[in-house]
């Protein structure tokens, strides 16, 4: 009986493999249990099936060891280096400074400002992790609809596509394009290089761009969610205090019509200039060194200052007037090293038998005693127009503080104040923006050239981010994603087993068999639209990898080299536009663009059949192949 079991051939094996296919697919769609289970069964259960019914021609070909050396496949590694530099990228704010450029370079011309931000996601996107490059650029398309009396609902879907657009166009674009260049090394391939396929990837991008931002909005909705229609966003004013320093970038600015245009969206309530108190209207106002001007600003606002001029909302940490003796001031000491390291913005209620009541930040000594300093002071029944330092706390008033993440969680065992946990934002660490760029150029740069493998590059550019301060450790490691790292891994196993089995081979025959007589042209066309629609059906990772050894056999099949159906497998997987769950992107714009499913296919569905076309034609020519 044991002799009949182990003497099932590869037949067996390959429609085992598909059963398994078939479960873990099931296992993502249903989410019945997290995605990391689902992955990681799904090796289980490939180490189980080679280890009872070997491969006859080879046992140990598909054995434990070689399953898992998929962990250490360059594409894999190669993700996790991104993923790290692109943590590094997000937080020293390089982008924010992106954005805002984008926006004074629209010169207050709608369609320009749009096509200006959305050519900028998809170039950006294609150097670099796109989920941060989307989460960033949200805020600011939502500004630009405002600002043009356009409805959100017309610019995040295009935001969105932008993104994955921009991903087709080089190597590290899509950490799918690293998927199938690990399958191609995997299976003897000679993988792709890093711009190898930017011309194929290029043309459609561009013709994907003009799509989304000349049809897609007026195939989107305009569709309120229920916050937009009971809540004005940006109510919280808090009064804060800028301190204008010898280097300020508001030094000699005038307030033309009562306004400065640096502090735009905050009202400005008093200028104080040594001893002089400045009261509206500013028109003959010209902001010099010392001016300690008193604002009302939402939260937001005084956030993007903090990256723009950190030293207007820095005050120090010690007043001469809280000084006792030298060894009760540690934070005069350590003032740069407090102000360049990692911070954190909170809010925090003053509770109602808080020791604060009564005083003033200054009398109680909040800097010192905290490690944190108070930027701003939120109180419903009254707006002060008086420094930050002089507003005696009431039980309810809500301070907006920085500091660093230790010293803010060490609020949480206070009895003074209640920290509003999840108002916490990490600042970006702007002061380490130069060596993060040129980390992270100077790593793709290496790639590009050819001075270095793609995966030992970025993975010099990930340790750098580390060794050189701007992430910790930490950070670093929170910006690996268990899901990406599981989805990667049991991808490349699938694939290796699909290929070893014969799965590959029989599926490419099945479908050289149904296209039978046709040109290697119209075989390519199938096979791109094929894949663009599983895409949108199963996750664009798994239709990478499972089809990449397919593309490789129908090409052998054909007699044509396969470079032409392995970027149809890179392009066709990235076509996940109808669907919200067919790519990470989707699902983050659509609760800001108050989408519904179908919402996506009626922008998605004709946007594939585009680039199924272009494709179909230019891909064809540009690979020489024949009738």
């Amino acid at each position: 009986m044991l002799d009949s079991l182990l003497s099932f051939g590869s037949n067996a094996n390959m429609w085992a493999v598909f059963g398994i296919i078939a479960l873990a697919l099931i296992g993502y769609a249903t989410e019945k249990v997290p995605m990391e289970v689902t992955s990681f069964a799904t090796i289980c259960m490939l180490m189980l099936l080679f280890q009872i019914f070997p491969l006859e021609q080879d046992p140990d070909r598909m054995g434990p060891v070689r399953i898992l050396q998929s962990l250490g496949n360059p594409a894999l590694l190669t993700v996790l280096a991104l993923l790290i530099m692109g943590e590094g990228i997000a937080r020293t704010g390089i982008l924010e400074k992106v954005a805002r450029f984008i926006l004074m370079a629209g010169k207050g011309r709608a369609w320009l400002s749009i096509l200006l931000a959305l050519a900028a996601v998809m170039l950006i996107s294609a150097f670099m992790n796109n989920i941060p490059v989307v989460v960033i650029f949200i805020p600011i398309m939502r500004s630009l609809a405002d600002r043009f009396g356009s409805h959100v609902g017309k610019v995040m879907i295009p935001l969105g596509y932008a993104a994955v657009l921009g991903g087709m166009m080089t190597l590290i674009g899509s950490s799918t394009n690293l998927i199938v260049n690990g399958a191609m090394v995997d299976l003897g391939q000679k993988p792709f290089g890093f711009f190898d396929f930017a011309v194929t990837g290029g043309v459609l991008a561009i013709v994907g761009l003009i799509y989304i931002v000349t049809v897609a909005p007026r195939l989107l909705p305009e569709r309120e969610g229920l916050t937009d229609s009971l809540v004005v966003e940006g109510g919280t004013q808090f009064i804060a205090q800028l301190t204008v320093s010898a280097h300020s970038q508001l030094i000699g600015e005038t307030a033309p019509a009562g306004f400065f245009k640096s502090l735009a969206g905050m009202t400005v309530r008093l200028v104080q200039r040594g001893e002089e108190g400045i009261l509206p209207p500013f028109e003959d106002v010209i902001i010099q060194p010392g001016d300690v001007i008193i604002v009302a600003a939402p939260r937001k606002l005084l956030a993007d200052l903090l990256v723009r001029d950190p030293g207007l909302l820095f005050p120090k940490l010690q007043d001469e007037e809280d000084r006792t003796t030298p060894s009760e001031t540690p934070l005069d000491q350590d003032d740069e090293q407090w102000r360049h390291g990692e911070q954190s913005l909170v809010e925090a209620m003053v509770t109602p038998s808080s020791r604060m009541i009564g005083y003033t930040l200054t009398q109680i000594r909040f800097r010192y005693r905290t490690g944190c300093i108070v930027l701003g002071v939120q109180r419903k029944a009254r707006m002060f127009r008086t420094r930050l330092t002089d507003i005696v706390l009431e039980p309810g008033d809500v301070l907006l503080i920085q500091g660093p993440p230790d010293d803010i969680a060490g609020l949480r065992g206070s009895r003074d104040v209640l920290l509003i946990e999840w108002s916490r934002q990490d600042l970006p660490a702007s002061h380490h923006a130069r060596r993060a760029c040129l980390l992270f150029v100077g790593s793709l740069a290496l790639a590009a050239s050819g001075l270095l493998p793609i995966v030992v590059a970025t993975m010099t550019g990930a340790v750098g981010m580390v060794a050189l301060g701007v992430l910790n450790v930490r950070r670093a490691m929170q910006a690996i994603d268990l899901n990406v790292v599981s989805t990667i891994f049991v991808a490349l196993a699938l694939g290796l087993a699909l290929y070893e089995t014969g799965g590959a081979a029989f599926i490419a025959r099945t479908f050289v068999t149904v296209m039978a007589g046709s040109s290697p042209a119209i075989v390519l066309s199938a096979f791109f639209l094929m894949l663009a629609t599983l895409s949108n059906i199963i996750s664009t990772k798994t239709t990478a990898v499972l089809f990449t050894p397919v593309a490789i056999d129908i090409a052998r099949q054909l007699g044509v080299p396969h470079e032409a159906f392995t970027v149809a497998v890179i392009i066709a997987a990235n076509c996940s536009y109808a669907s919200p769950i067919g790519y990470q992107t989707n699902l983050l714009v659509m609760g800001p663009g108050h989408y519904r499913f179908v919402d996506f296919t009626r922008a998605g569905a004709p946007l594939i059949l585009l680039l199924w076309a272009v494709f179909s034609v230019f891909a064809p020519w540009y690979y020489n192949l024949s009738g």
